[in-house]
C-alpha cells in the first residue's frame, strides 16, 4: 500500500511530536511506502532538521504553520462574495448563532446538533474549494474583510455571550488563529500526483493535522484514520489559559468543531488508552469506529535487566522520569519521611532531569526539602554524612541507561498528579519490578493488577503500599513477573505495528476502487507496489517499469531538503 502519514510539528523533524512512533511504525511496515506530509510549528523546528528516513518513505513534502507567505491572490467579485459567505457561515457556528434549520436538528454525539456539524462542514469544505480554484485563500483569511465578518457573527442575534464581548483585540487574534489553522486549504497536496494517489492517509494526531487527511478524502476520496495519543482537543483546552474569554471560546469552539469533523469522516479512529478514548467520544466520535492500539516501546534495552530480577538492592525505591511539578516529588519525598519511619535503611533514588525553566526551579525546591526532611547520616563520628534521597542523571558511568536505574532498585514508584499514558511505568514493568503508582491518567489500565495503586496526593497511602512491598519479596517478586509479561503482551513495538499493519488493510479493503492501475502487462494492480516487489531473493533482471520509479518530473528541478537524502527524492517543501 502506499500511506499518506499526515503530522503537525512531527515526524519527520528532530524535535517533533510523536516522532518515534512514526518512525517505528515506518521502519515496521517496510513493505509499504508513506509519503509524508507535515506541517511545522517553527523555524527553529525546521532548521533542525529531519531524523534519518528509510528507504520506504518516497515523498516528504513540508509546508509552515507559523509563518505564511502571502499568496498573493486577488479574488474577483463573484470569488469574494463565495468566500464571504462561506466564512460567514463558518464564524457563525463558532459563535452559535442558529442557523435556518437549527431548531429541528437532531442531537450528535458530543452534544453536537447534527445541522451545526453540517453547517461547519459545507463552509470549510466551500472555502477548500474556492482556495483549490483560485489558488489559494491566505491574503483572504489574513484581510480585513474576514475580520469584519467575523465581528458581524460576535455581535448577530443569537451568539454566545461571550463571543459578543469580543473586542478588536480579539477578532484580530481569533483571526490571526483561524488563518493559520486554516492554512493546509491553501496547499498544492490533493491533486492526483499527491495525496490522491495514496491509498490511505493517516493522521498522526487531531486538529490541523487530520485537515489534509479530511480534504484528500473531500476531492479524491481516498480514506482517513485518525490516531491519537495524546487527545489534541484535550491540549488545545489547557494551552493559554489567560487569553481573553472571548477568545478562548471562539477558538475552543474551532477545535471542536475540527476534531468532530475529523472524527464523523473517519474510517477507523485509534487511542493510545481508553482515557483518550473516552475524550474522543465525548467530543464526537463514534464508538463502532473507536479502536485502542497502546504506544510501542522497544523491550530490548530493558531485557537482561528484566530476565535478573533479583539484582535489585531490595532496601531502594526508585523514581524515574522528567522533573515537573506534575510529577509531584514534594508528595514522594514526604511518603518516603512516612517509610523511613518503619524501615530505616531505605534509600529512594530520584532519577531525572528537570523539564525546562519550570522543572530546574522544582528541582532546587525538592533537593532543599529532601536536605530538611533528611539530614546526612554517617556511619561514625570520623565519617561523612550521607542523604537517604540521592538525585541523579541517567548517562553517567553509574546509571548509563535508563534500565541500569531500574535495576538499582526494588520497587519502583510513580506519585503523580497528573499522567497521560506513563511511559516510566511501562519501562518498569518491562524490568519486571514491582511498582507502587498514583490513580491517574492510563495508570490502572497499564497496571492492570500487577503493581499496587494509590490516589494522589497522599503521601500516607503512598508510604504504606511501598512498606507493604518492601517487607515481602516474595510478593514483589510475583508482581514484577506478572508486570513483564504484561508489557510484553501489550506494549512493545511489535504489536503496536501489528495492530496498524492489521487496521490499514481493513480499511483499505472497505474502500471503493477510485481509479484504475495497470501492471507492465495490462493486469490489474491493486496497490501501488505489486507484493512480490518485496520478496526478499535477487532478481535475475531488473523490472524495468521498477527501475523507472524516480519520481514525477517536477520533483527533478525542487529536491527534498533533509538531514539525510532520500533514495528516491519525490517531494519539496
Amino acid at each position: 500500500m502506499r500511506i499518506g502519514l499526515l503530522t503537525e510539528g512531527g515526524y519527520p523533524y528532530v524535535s517533533g511530536d510523536a516522532r518515534l512512533w512514526c518512525d517505528r511504525l515506518v521502519h515496521g511496515l517496510a513493505q509499504h511506502e508513506f509519503d509524508v506530509y507535515a506541517l511545522s510549528r517553527s523555524r527553529h523546528q525546521e532548521d533542525e532538521g529531519w531524523i534519518p528516513l528509510p528507504r520506504n518513505v518516497r515523498r516528504v513534502r513540508t509546508a509552515p504553520l507559523w509563518m505564511g507567505e502571502d499568496d498573493e491572490v486577488a479574488l474577483g467579485r463573484r470569488a469574494r462574495r463565495r468566500f464571504t459567505e462561506c466564512f460567514e457561515e463558518l464564524a457563525a457556528v463558532l459563535c452559535g448563532v442558529p442557523g435556518a434549520s437549527s431548531g429541528s436538528a437532531s442531537s450528535a454525539p458530543g452534544g453536537t446538533s447534527t445541522s451545526e456539524a453540517d453547517r461547519f462542514a459545507n463552509a470549510l469544505y466551500g472555502l477548500a474549494e474556492l482556495a483549490r480554484e483560485e489558488g489559494g485563500l491566505t491574503g483572504a483569511l489574513r484581510s480585513e474583510a474576514a475580520v469584519r465578518t467575523l465581528e458581524r457573527a460576535c455581535r448577530a442575534p443569537g451568539a454566545h455571550r461571550t463571543a459578543r464581548e469580543a473586542r478588536v483585540p480579539d477578532l484580530l487574534t481569533v483571526a490571526a488563529h483561524l488563518e493559520s489553522a486554516l492554512r493546509p486549504l491553501s496547499l498544492d497536496w490533493y491533486e492526483h500526483d499527491g495525496l490522491g494517489a495514496v491509498d490511505l492517509c493517516h493522521a498522526a494526531s487531531g486538529g490541523t493535522a487530520a485537515l489534509p487527511g479530511l480534504l484528500a478524502r473531500h476531492f479524491t476520496g481516498v480514506p482517513l484514520m485518525v490516531t491519537e495519543y495524546g487527545v489534541r482537543l484535550r491540549t488545545h483546552y489547557l494551552t493559554a489559559p489567560d487569553a481573553p474569554p472571548a477568545v478562548r471560546s471562539l477558538l475552543a469552539a474551532f477545535q471542536g468543531r475540527l476534531a468532530a469533523e475529523a472524527y464523523r469522516r473517519a474510517e477507523v479512529v485509534t487511542a493510545g488508552n481508553t482515557h483518550a478514548r473516552r475524550w474522543q467520544e465525548r467530543c464526537g466520535a463514534e464508538r463502532e469506529k473507536l479502536r485502542t492500539v497502546y504506544p510501542g516501546m522497544n523491550a530490548r534495552p530493558f531485557a537482561e535487566v528484566g530476565e535478573s530480577p533479583d539484582c535489585a538492592d531490595p532496601d531502594t525505591l526508585v523514581w524515574v522520569g522528567r522533573v515537573e511539578p506534575a510529577k509531584d516529588l514534594v508528595s514522594l519525598l514526604h511518603a518516603f519521611a512516612e517509610v523511613r519511619k518503619q524501615s530505616p535503611g531505605t534509600r529512594l533514588r530520584i532519577v531525572g532531569a528537570p523539564a525546562g525553566p519550570e522543572g530546574a526551579a522544582y528541582l532546587g525546591h525538592c533537593r532543599t526539602l529532601a536536605a530538611q526532611l533528611f539530614p546526612d547520616e554517617a556511619e561514625g563520628p570520623h565519617a561523612a554524612g550521607d542523604n537517604p534521597v540521592s538525585f541523579e542523571e541517567t548517562g553517567g558511568p553509574e546509571l548509563p541507561a535508563a534500565a541500569d536505574a531500574y535495576a538499582s532498585g526494588a520497587v519502583t514508584v510513580l506519585s503523580s498528579v497528573v499522567e497521560g499514558f506513563p511511559v516510566g511505568l511501562v519501562e518498569a514493568m518491562l524490568c519486571g519490578r514491582a511498582t507502587v503508582s498514583t490513580d491517574v491518567g492510563a495508570v490502572v489500565e497499564v497496571i492492570g493488577g500487577t503493581g499496587l495503586v494509590v490516589p494522589p496526593r497522599n503521601p500516607r497511602a503512598l508510604a504504606e503500599a511501598c512498606v507493604a512491598l518492601l517487607r515481602d519479596p516474595e510478593r514483589r517478586a510475583r508482581l514484577g513477573a506478572a508486570a513483564r509479561a504484561r508489557a510484553l503482551e501489550l506494549f512493545t513495538v511489535e504489536q503496536n505495528i501489528e495492530a496498524f499493519h492489521g487496521i490499514y488493510l481493513e480499511i483499505v479493503s472497505r474502500a471503493p476502487v477510485r481509479r484504475d492501475l495497470l501492471d507492465g502487462t495490462g493486469e490489474p494492480l491493486p496497490f501501488a507496489v505489486p507484493a512480490e516487489a518485496h520478496v526478499p531473493v535477487r532478481w535475475t533482471a531488473a523490472s524495468p517499469s521498477l527501475a523507472a520509479r524516480s519520481g514525477p518530473g517536477w520533483a527533478a528541478s525542487r529536491p527534498v531538503r533533509a538531514t539525510t537524502p532520500l533514495p528516491a527524492p519525490e517531494g519539496a517543501r
